[in-house]
């Protein structure tokens, strides 16, 4: 089975890989604006996630191998790969696992170090959504708002509804499977990983998922890599700052300082 993905543009092929919970769909405007500068962009669903297939297996490695075969279908190699958050622990281990495959590699605001599990009121609020009852998106966000206060996560959520058929609304993704594997959401990148190529680390000044002293951390799996920070941008700093994210990754692609 293939990942679904959305293809956006001509030219040198740059993938995009989103975080947990979320799709492709959450790139599409920032995906025409790098198209736009010469790129066919790929926003991917990863599995069980988005319109990509669902599947009891669910890890890192696994999720390279995905990317490895979607690559291959297409025919893609010397790509651009940006990952955010889960996304970019996936771009992380295709790039050190198929460096050949990588031209220049991205990572929005995720290290490769472990990360405790934090999503738990999240998969709780999703896992209450009963839709026998739910019959729209104001009353699925009526029941999110008990556990989730903030609009933008809601909104972010509700993205996942969809009509399952006429009268029936479900999640696109494997809430289940998400919920049971969860623990593989904060492993770590393997000790020996390592990417010799062209790489950055993005990071929202207000997240708090790259802090000063993970920066030694990153150079020793990535020893090229630049650090950058976003003002005003936290976890979702495409989202929160766009034109600053977009100004960075072009200069970044451009090899401009």
């Amino acid at each position: 089975m293939v990942l679904h993905s959305q293809i956006i543009g001509e030219g040198t092929p740059f993938v995009i890989l989103h975080g947990f919970l979320g799709m492709s769909d959450n790139w599409k405007s920032l995906g025409r604006k790098f198209a736009e500068l010469g790129y066919q962009l790929h926003l991917v669903d990863q599995r069980n996630h988005g319109r990509s297939f669902h599947s009891e297996a669910f890890n890192y490695r696994i999720m390279s191998e995905d990317l490895l075969a979607y690559c291959d279908q297409h025919n893609l190699s010397e790509m651009v790969l940006l990952g955010h958050s889960m996304g970019g622990k996936t771009a992380m281990e295709f790039a050190t696992t198929y460096p050949e495959k990588v031209r220049q590699l991205i990572v929005a605001d995720i290290g490769p170090k472990a990360y405790p599990s934090h999503h738990q009121d999240i998969l709780k609020a999703l896992g209450s959504l009963n839709f026998s009852e739910i019959k729209s998106r104001s009353q699925a966000d009526e029941v999110l708002e008990t556990y989730i206060k903030e609009v933008g996560v809601r909104q972010f959520l509700l993205k996942n509804l969809y009509w399952v058929e006429k009268g029936q609304l479900g999640l696109r993704m494997n809430l289940s499977v998400l919920a049971d594997t969860y623990d593989e959401i904060g492993q770590a990148l393997t000790v020996d990983a390592r990417f010799e190529g062209e790489t950055l680390f993005v990071k929202g000044a207000e997240s708090g998922y790259i802090e000063i002293y993970d920066e030694l951390g990153i150079k020793k799996h990535f020893p090229k890599a630049k650090i950058t920070e976003i003002s005003n941008a936290g976890h979702w700093l495409h989202a929160d700052n766009p034109t600053k994210f977009l100004e960075i990754i072009e200069n970044f692609l451009q090899n401009k300082p």
